[in-house]
């Protein structure tokens, strides 16, 4: 009844972990973008019958690599985890109760709650504090948009489950800084190609402005030294993305 779809890019770090938390599902699809660990091998070498591996470069675009993904699959609910996330078991409970027990009120796609982890501490607070997304829906009742920080639009009734995913990002400072300049630039190209425009003032009124939502009105600031750092690191992604995007612009204005 359940397939899952779970994209890597060089995840041995993770992949057995987020394995075992959803080893209870009837199909998983795995969408590898060219890992150049051991991702792959380590996957293949648990001789598992319910996976399948697909390598698929990413091209800078998540809603491509998931949709994808979809397409792959074959039951009736889909459930999109990335490989640093993992299913607690109180939600595996739920969705289980859910396809189980309540076939005929279900709705045609549920958000979760995400919970985010910094360095063994949870995030109560700031941009990841209070997050539901929508990851588990029927397999055909809507695609993802977005090059980055992609949707599934899902046409129907929406509802929200109860329980919780757990999410374990960027685990050192040098993983946030990277994840966040990968990230930038696919955001800053995708707003290029929208002829979104950034004037100067924007490089530094927007990352001001968004640490201080995070960490003053979001309340960032209760979760300590974990909170400033989310709350820079978000600011600094903010900083990234318009400097990028302005880049763009006056590169074609000059060439």
């Amino acid at each position: 009844m359940i397939s899952v779809v779970i994209l890597t890019k060089n995840e041995e770090k993770n992949i057995i972990d987020c394995l075992e938390t959803v080893s209870w599902v009837d199909e998983i699809v795995i969408v590898d973008d060219n890992s150049a660990d051991r991702t792959v091998e380590i996957v293949k070498n648990l001789e598992n019958k319910k996976i399948k591996i697909f390598s698929r470069s990413l091209n800078e675009d998540f809603s491509a690599q998931r949709n994808f993904g979809l397409s792959k699959t074959t039951k009736k609910w889909v459930l999109f985890v990335d490989a640093d996330e993992r299913i607690s078991s109180k939600l595996h409970e739920e969705l289980n109760a859910l396809i189980i027990n309540n076939k005929e009120k279900a709705k045609d796609g549920y958000f979760i709650n995400r919970k985010d982890y910094m360095w063994g501490n949870i995030l109560k607070h700031g941009e990841t504090g209070n997050i539901s997304i929508l990851r588990f829906a029927k397999r055909d009742s809507g695609v993802w948009i977005g090059r980055v920080h992609e949707v599934w639009d899902v046409e129907g009734s929406l509802g929200e489950l109860e329980s919780n995913l757990f999410h374990y990002p960027h685990q050192s400072i040098d993983e946030f800084l990277k994840e966040i300049n990968f990230y930038s630039s696919i955001r800053a190209n995708e707003l290029y190609d929208k002829k979104v425009k950034v004037k100067m003032l924007d490089l530094i009124t927007y990352p001001i402005g968004k640490f201080i939502l995070n960490y003053v009105f979001k309340l960032g600031f209760l979760d300590k030294i974990d909170g400033l750092i989310s709350s820079l690191m978000m600011s600094f992604h903010s900083f990234l993305v318009r400097s990028k995007l302005w880049l763009l612009w006056q590169k074609k204005h000059t060439s």
